[in-house]
């Protein structure tokens, strides 16, 4: 079914590469990529997100920042962003995608995920028990 999924956040530095590590994780096999609305091309993740996804076994380390453009969209099956203004900035610039455009918290409330940049790594860490439970909800439905 979902063969190539798109994960959008911000900056695609800290909450966008967590979740493709762990999309990927559970759906090997699949094409998971991530971009950012407002991306610094080339940036590496946060180093707490790296840190974080260590600890869990997933290895980040090489992510590179990489802004959001249409050719992905079109590229992707499924789009999950981090909040709402993720998909309200993908909905207005490309309406044709609209369908294709969830929330990673879709199952769990419509939830969004704060931004955890520059903050303590406290909220770091309760960002990514939320994303990692977002996730499994998304991994119940698609796998």
């Amino acid at each position: 079914m979902f063969q190539r999924i798109l994960v959008v956040c911000t900056g695609n530095i800290c909450r966008s590469p967590i979740a493709e590590a762990l999309l990927k994780a559970g759906l090997p096999g699949k094409m998971v990529f991530s971009a950012g609305t407002m991306a610094m091309v080339g940036d590496e993740a946060d180093p707490i997100s790296i840190e974080l996804c260590a600890g869990h076994g997933l290895d980040i380390s090489a992510h590179r920042a990489q802004q959001l453009v249409q050719p992905m969209l079109q590229a992707a099956d499924l789009v999950l962003t981090l909040d709402q203004t993720h998909s309200q900035w993908i909905n207005r610039r490309y309406p044709q995608y609209h369908g294709k455009v969830h929330k990673l918290g879709k199952w769990l409330g419509d939830e969004d995920v704060p931004d955890p940049y520059r903050q303590p790594k406290a909220l770091f860490r309760a960002v990514y028990g939320q994303m990692d439970e977002q996730v499994a909800e998304w991994l119940a439905r698609i796998k």
